[in-house]
């Protein structure tokens, strides 16, 4: 159990002041480590995710990790509406559980990179401490 630990915590990538990093890959599992309180209660700050890289249906309501052309690295945010734009492409509304706002643009499935799936509390703490975060 302690090596699985350390590994996870050794490749577990996180970023800048928002939710996720850049995903790793430990074997088959990718992982990010939660960096804010954006999605209290759902996620807390030092929390890992467990993510899809490959999700086949968004829906209301899931967790997505996407790369925001308002903030320079990849995003944690519930998908909270789906929208049709003029031509049919799907966009997407997301918001921070804990956020009183929506996020300030909506999104295209080209912009989503993964969907979560579980959540290990607590074990990504130790790798922020070490990153000085």
């Amino acid at each position: 159990m302690f090596l699985i630990l350390v590994l996870v915590l050794g490749t577990v990538g996180i970023s800048g002041c928002t939710d996720s990093g850049n995903n790793s890959r430990v074997g088959l599992i990718n992982a990010d480590v939660v960096v804010s309180g954006s999605m209290e209660p759902a996620l807390y700050r030092g929390d890992v995710v467990i993510v899809d890289t490959t999700p086949d249906n968004i829906q209301v309501g899931d967790i997505i990790v996407y790369n925001a052309t308002w903030y320079p690295i990849p995003i944690v945010h519930r998908v909270i509406s789906i929208k049709h734009d003029s031509n049919g492409n799907t966009l997407y509304e997301t918001k921070g559980d804990n956020n009183p706002v929506s996020d300030p643009e909506l999104i295209t499935k080209n912009q989503i990179i993964s969907k979560v799936q579980y959540t290990i509390p607590k074990i990504g703490y130790i790798t922020l401490w070490l990153r000085g975060m």
